[in-house]
């Protein structure tokens, strides 16, 4: 048995790696898209580090665009096979992989206009889409849900049990029973790891003991704010920019997840009676979507939200809360002086309508955009949290006069004590894989690890193959 590391290996995007039994059958976990910007994202995204129809099927651990952003991609390039996910996750990547695609068109209309209009057409850059709406339909169909906590079969030889992962809603680890040469035999891979105690989603939950383990580390270097210093530094935040300074909180945050926290925040301070009477703008049309299809799931709150019901049964909505879908209304929000709070995707500011809201109120020292969690360095997002003096968008300048702030406390990803806890039952695991992280920060991780008594931990780059005896 083999593993091969396809994508997110010294990197955060593009999660993808390919188990490979001794029989041949290949097993895909994950298929995400590379964020960021740039020639080599490009790149990333329109080539694989194996055959698509060759893969026999896919697991997924959970919806966001990161782990399953290509899957229209493969698909559309030969793949057949089952794809196997929560329920949840199946029903997120309804209405992601539309907007995905939708994104691609977008991106690949504007680049080519760009090239188009240059005096010397360079034909060998026009693009064309990742893939298109039309494939995503085809795509869903091969989806299969699944509950947590029980052995689900994928054929004679595998079987494959999800666990809540505390990340996002239908959030999993994937935990593999292989039957080879007549033993047994247990892969796990952690996908996103939560965070314990938060809001709306339960704690994540240990999964069986395994003999190797493919582990996230996005914050493998750091220790989050707890909840409480959380909403106090949110309050005080909003306070001091639409109160004092009378300007604009722009949180940008993904539409699945980040976006219903913060929503869920507001909902309580507003019922304390702790909110400033001010509009809250939910501007994304995924994100409003997304919040219908939380509701659908109650099987994945925690025990805190179905408390909060019995108070407020709207956890999602009160009268100053706004949610946007049309481009026309989106746009007015441009217009306005007033203050407000707009929370709007992406979360790395590379795309969506956050994107114009960036253009349009960076150069205000009113208004303060709140980052909220991790963005990819060469993507905008990552260059204000770095501090840059000044940005590129559209193809035009622009200073950064208003105030940024972040708060990484909001971060669906464990810190590193918390992604500890989460393997620390792993006693007898030959070796731990390092996935889902800049290296700087899995070179910390590892260390941690070690400290804790894990020896054997690798960070594999991307392309990498191991046996797993």
């Amino acid at each position: 048995m083999k593993v091969k590391f396809c994508g997110a290996a010294q990197f955060v995007t593009g999660s993808s790696h390919l188990i490979t039994l001794d029989d041949g059958y290949k097993i895909l976990l994950d298929c995400g898209l590379f964020q960021g910007k740039g020639r080599h994202i490009w790149d990333y995204n329109n080539n694989w580090n194996f055959t698509p129809a060759d893969i026999d099927c896919l697991i997924l651990s959970h919806a966001h665009i990161d782990h399953t952003g290509r899957v229209p991609k493969l698909v559309q390039d030969g793949f057949t096979g089952d794809i196997h996910c929560t329920h949840a996750t199946r029903s997120l990547c309804t209405i992601m992989l539309l907007d995905s695609a939708k994104i691609q068109e977008r991106d690949v209309e504007w680049h080519n206009k760009k090239i188009l209009k240059k005096r010397r057409k360079d034909l060998k850059k026009i693009r064309k889409p990742l893939y298109t709406s039309e494939i995503v339909g085809p795509t869903l169909d091969l989806f299969i849900g699944y509950n947590y906590n029980r052995w689900h079969r994928i054929n004679e030889k595998v079987s494959v049990m999800f666990k809540d992962a505390g990340h996002i809603l239908g959030s999993a680890s994937v935990t593999l029973k292989i039957t080879e040469n007549g033993k047994e035999r247990f892969v796990g891979f952690t996908g996103d790891i939560g965070r314990p105690d938060r809001p709306i989603l339960r704690s994540p939950q240990q999964m069986p003991e395994v003999e190797y383990l493919i582990c996230e580390s996005t914050y493998g270097d750091k220790d989050h704010l707890l909840p409480p210093e959380q909403s106090e530094e949110f309050l005080k935040v909003l306070i001091e920019t639409c109160v004092e300074k009378k300007g604009k909180l722009i949180i940008p945050a993904f539409s699945v997840g980040r976006t219903q926290e913060i929503v869920y925040m507001l909902d309580k301070l507003e019922t304390a009676g702790l909110l400033p009477k001010l509009p809250v703008y939910v501007d994304s049309p995924l994100a409003v979507n997304a919040t219908m299809i939380f509701g659908q799931h109650p099987e994945c709150f925690d025990n805190e939200l179905n408390e909060y019901l019995l108070i407020d049964d709207n956890p999602f909505g009160f009268n100053d809360l706004n949610y946007i879908r049309d481009v026309k209304d989106s746009k007015a929000l441009n217009d306005t002086d007033e203050p407000c709070v707009i929370i709007s995707s992406s979360g790395m500011m590379n795309a969506g309508r956050v994107k114009h809201h960036l253009f349009n109120n960076i150069e205000n020292p009113k208004n303060t955009f709140l980052i909220v969690g991790y963005c990819s360095p060469s993507t905008p997002g990552g260059m204000l949290r770095d501090g840059v003096e000044s940005i590129k968008l559209f193809g035009e300048w622009k200073m950064v006069k208003a105030d940024v702030k972040v708060m990484d406390s909001f971060s669906a990803h464990g810190d590193r004590n918390e992604m500890h806890d989460f393997i620390s039952n792993q006693k007898d695991v030959k070796k731990i894989f390092l996935v889902h992280g800049e290296i700087e920060r899995q070179t910390k991780w590892k260390e941690f690890l070690n400290e804790k008594g894990f020896k054997d931990v690798e960070i594999p780059a991307e392309g990498d193959e191991f046996d797993m005896p």
